[in-house]
């Protein structure tokens, strides 16, 4: 039997399309588990689980999108029998299903059937360090445009990233752990070896790469750690030069109020009163000290 053969794919099937293929093997929470829809609130938990004699299994792929700002999630699920392995992909609301054609090319009708199972968490596993790299690349454009984007919107990424990157830990840790039960021998078939040592092997490697996406994404989660300061930092300087400029303008306009209530208290005996420049006396020394002021706030760069 051909590679081609023994990995069938189905995009949104119904039951009877299971049964077709699978003969009436499968039990119902089973099979509520491969046909229920995928729901943007109500994503299903990656796993790996043992049916005696098949392997049940849900995987979800982050896709993400830079140009829109924004991560969704492809659900796969697969069965495994000693002779098919069978892909079902579900199409999110308004998005494309998973593709599983680039793994599914790379089979080889001589190889164990396990192998099909390595090169679909494989592909999910690349995905995620993918993701991984295009996070950083969006957190360090958000760095970069702390000093240009309005707080409100950077407030708003901020927020959204640190959802996304909340989300996929969720995701990507059961994921991580299914692919170590296939290592350890906690999922196998009844009476036939479909993960002999080889197809272990090749499991340890993509259950590195889950472990490197999962270390990338916790220095992802300290770069966005890292930006929210910074920004938080660039609001405290930004208030306190409104305050340096709010204290230069009311010291500013203290001197000329405290030389007009001086010279504007109902006394008869002021000086300047009944001299014939008073009135310019106290616009010259409004004004020189005005300047004065002025001069002294601008060399402090308060204004």
């Amino acid at each position: 039997m051909s590679g081609a053969h023994r990995w069938i794919d189905l995009i949104d099937p119904k039951p009877e399309d299971l049964r077709e293929h699978l003969a009436d093997r499968l039990h119902p929470a089973a099979l509520d588990i491969v046909t229920s829809p995928l729901e943007h609130d109500d994503e299903p938990r990656p796993r790996i689980e043992s049916h005696g004699d098949y392997i049940v299994g849900v995987l979800l792929v982050p896709v993400a999108v830079p140009a829109e700002d924004r991560l969704f999630y492809q659900e796969v699920d697969f069965i495994l029998t000693d002779e098919k392995f069978l892909t079902i992909s579900k199409t999110p609301p308004g998005e494309q299903p998973f593709d599983p054609k680039p793994a599914k090319q790379a089979c080889t009708a001589e190889e164990p059937i396990g192998m099909y199972l390595y090169r679909l968490v494989d592909e999910v596993a690349e995905r995620f360090l993918d993701l991984v790299d295009a996070l950083n690349d969006e957190i360090d454009e958000l760095e970069d445009a702390v000093e240009a984007w309005p707080a409100a919107k950077i407030r708003d990424r901020i927020s959204t990233l640190r959802h996304d990157l909340l989300h996929i830990r969720r995701t990507l840790a059961p994921t991580r752990d299914a692919a170590r039960e296939v290592m350890d021998d906690r999922v196998a078939l009844d009476h036939v070896d479909v993960f002999p040592r080889e197809v272990d092997l090749h499991f340890a490697d993509a259950y590195d790469k889950l472990l490197r996406a999962s270390d990338g994404l916790e220095i992802s989660r300290d770069l966005v750690a890292g930006v929210r300061d910074y920004f938080q930092s660039k609001i405290a300087n930004d208030q306190n030069e409104v305050t340096k400029r709010l204290t230069a303008i009311a010291s500013i306009l203290l001197l000329p109020t405290f030389i007009v209530g001086v010279y504007g208290q109902n006394f008869r005996r002021i000086p300047e009163l009944h001299w014939g420049f008073g009135y310019a006396w106290s616009w010259g020394l409004i004004i020189v000290t005005t300047i004065a002021q002025v001069v002294y706030f601008r060399r402090k760069r308060w204004l």
